[in-house]
């Protein structure tokens, strides 16, 4: 990433958690080109650090995310441009899901289109009292199909093709009645409330929570049967690691376990 990249994209580590923020405030954090490349590349980077257990995606600003920034793309209006730009998003919202490491979406503000995207692919999502949601593509012309993919499987199919079909916005409590976002916490509480989540997984086993977030995607693709066939499967392969064998003797013998990864 290039010196520019990377200030568009803030990373703080603390406490096995790795912070990733959207920087580009004045531009309500829209996913330009370098700044979904930044972001990426940096799960890329994550995704083989061993000591960094949850990464938390925020925002600076008053908004989470606008969306993909409209006046780059509309630059260079040809098949090639959209094609690429599309194509990115799609393999940025895919990494977010193949991480091996939970990813949690801290929202406040605004989170349009793309940006109501990756709410929907982020593992969990903590969102400020006062968060918006919204899929507005309709509106101008421009149907959220990409951001689709990722909103209807995590929300139920009606209340995702009314977001889609109307573009209107939904606040928090209503994302959390849908199941768009984890919890809603007073906009002074969002910090306290994302660090507290993110610790908490952190202190689990990072090879289980490897484990368990794969198959639950994974699972979630296949008819019952073939879910029962597979999950059966990964727990025998999960109980045969140390971890599962020292959190089970530790829960017997009524202390703390201690993770090795392995």
């Amino acid at each position: 990433m290039t010196a520019p990249a990377l200030l568009l994209l803030l990373r703080h580590d603390q406490d096995g958690i790795a912070t990733l923020t959207l920087n580009r405030p004045q531009a309500r954090n829209a996913l330009s080109t370098e700044l979904m490349e930044a972001l990426d590349a940096s799960l890329v980077t994550i995704a083989s650090e061993p000591g960094i257990r949850v990464v938390v995606i925020a925002a600076a600003g008053r908004a989470f995310c606008a969306g993909h920034d409209m006046r780059e793309i509309r630059a260079t209006p040809t098949r090639e441009t959209y094609d690429a730009v599309f194509a990115l998003c799609c393999r940025l919202m895919q990494r977010i899901v193949a991480l091996p490491k939970p990813v949690i979406a801290r929202v406040q503000g605004a989170a349009s289109a793309a940006g109501c995207q990756l709410v929907a692919t982020c593992d969990l999502a903590i969102a400020g009292a006062s968060a918006r949601f919204a899929t507005p593509g309709v509106d101008i012309g421009l149907f959220c199909s990409t951001p689709m993919v990722a909103l209807s499987r995590t929300v139920g199919r009606k209340a995702a093709m009314e977001m889609l079909l109307t573009g209107e916005a939904i606040d928090a409590h209503r994302a959390r009645e849908i199941g768009l976002v984890n919890r809603v916490v007073p906009d002074a509480e969002l910090d306290t409330a994302v660090t507290a989540l993110a610790r908490r997984i952190a202190g689990k086993s990072a090879l289980t929570i490897a484990i368990g977030k794969q198959a639950f995607y994974r699972q979630a693709e296949l008819d019952l049967a073939a879910a029962y066939a597979f999950t059966a499967e990964v727990m025998t392969r999960n109980m045969l690691a140390r971890d599962a064998e020292e959190g089970i003797d530790a829960f017997l013998e009524k202390r703390p376990a201690v993770w090795t990864g392995t």
